[in-house]
């Protein structure tokens, strides 16, 4: 019997932990080890900063419907991975020897890179549901006395979407309250332009976010670094192509929401030789540490470098369907181990995406993400919207229920498919 753990309760670490059940059966021990008990839909926080979605909408406690599919679970997060032993210490010192560890950690956020920012500072984030539902009760009061806005990504960002997603949902909530002549909007990011992504831009990108946030009268700073956030607005230097400061500027706010620098949580980084300067896990083609052959890791904790260099540093992202097929590469890889054969299974680190603008929505495809690409795809429409609100439900439901097929191929990529139908039906 192989004893298997998995370190992370987000999107990634439910989804190994049930493939691993399914595809490994009874016959070894799985254990997910969470930093607290519950499990939320981070793709669903812009939604719950807004007041669309109430914490339980998008949250489940993950030890009843792990316990259903035979998996141990502990809430206590990990203090140290002692790898040389194979064995993960838990917070409350407990030790789990193990013979596989699958690290799927998340990242931990580098607000403090930045004075002032981030839920203790002067401004708000959507990276947890805790940090949600904070921007949420900052955003109540807001509405008694709005002004102008801030939404953006600061340097060293690898995940813009969700900035994306709440500047335009949070235009769509203000005009619904007939509030949005009230409120200068302004956001800035570390990209070289809109629509760049962290990806070096998908398609025609570019032109389409520009465009919609000319609709929205958005006003934006790209090529920006953060150099701080105070009560007199967020200090902003705003660099040229060859990384010099061509601007600075002081943005007034009265509410705010930046999105940090990723970094690695502290109990993997402090593993010697397992991860880059930056605290993430080197992985190989099979998602294993070369250093550690028993260790695996899955999303946002693996590194992957920049897709180019860039005037202000920024990191690639890895969207749900990424890790999606980093999951089912390590499954398949401990499987393969456990029953002799070679580890031979690779992940295709592909980039998908459905973007929510509160009452449109915009589509993303890059395969793969690094370019040169097979496939560079975007739309937009009022579907992306409805498809985006149908996959969190969806995926809500899996995870209450411990199904473990691959759910972000079979939902989007069959939404993607129907959209293109419809497109080529209408040229023809």
């Amino acid at each position: 019997m192989a004893r298997i753990i998995v370190v992370g309760a987000g999107l990634a670490g439910m989804s190994a932990a049930y493939e691993l059940r399914e595809v490994l059966g009874s016959s070894h021990e799985v254990t997910l080890v969470g930093q607290g008990d519950t499990f939320a839909f981070t793709p669903s926080n812009p939604w719950l900063a807004i007041g669309w979605r109430r914490p339980e909408d998008i949250t489940l406690p993950v030890a009843p419907h792990v316990a259903r599919r035979g998996i141990a679970f502990r809430g206590d997060g990990v203090a140290r991975i002692l790898a040389q032993e194979h064995v993960v210490v838990t917070g409350d010192g407990t030790r789990l020897p193990y013979d596989y560890l699958v690290l799927c950690t998340g990242p931990q956020l580098a607000f403090d890179e930045i004075p002032g920012l981030g839920p203790d500072g002067r401004t708000q984030s959507v990276c947890t549901a805790a940090h949600a539902q904070g921007a949420w009760q900052a955003y109540e009061a807001f509405l008694a006395d709005p002004g102008p806005v801030v939404v953006g990504a600061a340097q060293g960002a690898s995940c813009f979407g969700p900035a994306y997603e709440f500047a335009m949902i949070l235009d769509a909530d203000l005009r619904k309250r007939r509030l949005r002549d009230r409120v200068p909007m302004t956001f800035v990011t570390s990209e070289p332009y809109l629509g760049h992504l962290g990806l070096g831009g998908v398609g025609d990108s570019k032109s389409l976010m520009e465009s919609e946030f000319r609709k929205r009268h958005i006003k934006w700073i790209e090529n920006a670094r953060i150099t701080g956030a105070r009560e007199a607005g967020l200090d902003v230097e705003q660099l040229d192509a060859h990384g010099r400061v061509a601007a600075t500027t002081v943005l007034p706010f009265r509410y705010a929401m930046v999105l940090p620098s990723f970094r690695g949580v502290p109990a993997v980084a402090a593993v010697e030789s397992l991860c880059n300067p930056r605290g993430f896990v080197i992985v190989d083609a099979h998602q294993r540490s070369p250093a550690y052959p028993r260790i695996f890791a899955a999303g946002v904790c693996v590194a992957i470098p920049p897709v180019e260099a860039t005037a202000v540093p920024t990191g690639a992202p890895k969207t749900g369907f990424m890790i999606e097929s980093m999951v089912s590469t390590i499954v398949r890889n401990i499987d393969a181990e456990l029953k002799g054969e070679a580890p031979e299974y690779e992940g295709t680190w592909n980039a998908v995406c459905l973007a929510d603008m509160g009452d449109t929505g915009v589509a993303f495809v890059a395969l793969p993400q690094i370019p040169p690409r097979n496939v560079t795809w975007t739309a937009s429409g009022k579907w992306v919207h409805l498809a985006k609100v149908g996959f969190e439900k969806y995926f809500l439901h899996k995870m209450r229920s411990g199904v473990s097929e691959p759910i972000y191929e079979k939902y989007i990529l069959s939404a993607l498919g129907i959209e293109r139908l419809k497109e080529r039906r209408a040229h023809e």
